[in-house]
């Protein structure tokens, strides 16, 4: 291009633009970097736990099951066939399933009970009373059923005392197979309903007073509000909690063993406590351990199907 004076003069073209980099932004990609990197690092110990208390054992219970009597020679699906065609074996497992779901419900609606009356106590009279009903589950299990097996003793029991009282005759507890079904179920119902307790509780304290507010401006009853403000709001803590101790139940030994040891003719054995049997007493671990893992389909899908609505709520309140 020729300048005004007549010379030729060249014109340099701009070079592209560039985004300019910020150097806040790089500082705090490497930084989350440099985080996630050293929470790996940290949850290595963690994981190597999980892997050697949780992974390996089940992985070696499934191997064990597939192995003869005496652990020499796999006998494939065999220990699950025999199984399967044991009466014995669904007896078990349909008193498993009725024991689990039958003391969760009752866990669940005596420990919603009480955390309600106790979250519209005073907080001074709050903490008297949430650590007295606290003590059944601070017992160890086993000690506490060896107090609840003198109370159904059927010569000394205080329980059937106190029925004579009323003019009712002796409840054979221990003898009776539903009867012995319902003293378990007691058991555990007794021991396992503070946990539920203590989590409802929690959940009450975070919902908002504003809704109840404004609930009680719009004219709601006290029914009205439970169902349409409180339980909404608790719907994950109820399923991760009726998840956790269904599996805790399902998976329960120390209240059977001690109580009925499975009697009256093995009328209240669970999946755990025949897993013992046929295992350990019978000395066949690899059909025990056959037993054992029949709990892992029911505890799987139960945990599928309530951690799919935990999830499809938690993205509806997004």
């Amino acid at each position: 291009m020729m300048a005004p004076d007549g010379s030729a003069r060249a014109i340099a073209t701009p070079a592209p633009l560039r985004p300019a980099r910020s150097p806040g932004v790089s500082s705090l990609e490497r930084l989350a970097r440099r985080r996630s990197t050293i929470a790996f690092v940290m949850t290595v110990p963690l994981i190597l736990v999980i892997a050697g208390l949780v992974a390996w054992p089940a992985a070696y219970a499934m191997y064990l099951s597939t192995l003869n009597r005496r652990m020499t020679a796999s006998v494939g699906f065999d220990n699950y066939m025999f199984m399967i065609e044991s009466e014995t074996f669904w007896m078990v497992a349909w008193q498993s399933c009725f024991f689990a779901i039958t003391a969760v419900l009752l866990k669940a609606l005596i420990g919603f009970w009480l955390a309600h009356m106790l979250h519209n106590l005073p907080v001074r009279g709050q903490r008297k009373w949430r650590g007295m009903l606290l003590v059944p589950w601070v017992i160890p299990p086993a000690l506490s059923t060896l107090g609840w097996w003198w109370m159904f003793d059927p010569s000394y029991s205080s329980i059937n005392w106190i029925i004579n009282v009323f003019g009712f005759p002796d409840v054979p507890w221990l003898g009776h197979p539903w009867w012995a079904r319902i003293a378990v179920i007691m058991v555990n119902v007794w021991y396992g309903a503070p946990f539920f307790m203590i989590m409802y509780l929690a959940a009450l304290k975070s919902v908002p007073e504003q809704l109840y507010e404004a609930a009680a401006i719009d004219g709601a009853t006290s029914s009205q509000k439970l169902f349409y403000v409180t339980l909404p709001m608790m719907q994950n803590i109820i399923s991760i909690t009726v998840l956790f101790s269904l599996i805790v139940t399902f998976a329960n030994y120390d209240i059977v063993r001690v109580l009925t040891n499975g009697g009256p003719r093995d009328t209240t054995h669970l999946f755990a406590t025949y897993a013992a049997q046929v295992g350990i007493l019978s000395g066949h671990l690899p059909r025990g351990a056959a037993v054992s893992l029949f709990m892992l389909p029911v505890l799987a899908v139960a945990a599928f199907f309530i951690l799919r609505g935990v999830t499809r709520r938690t993205r509806e309140m997004m």
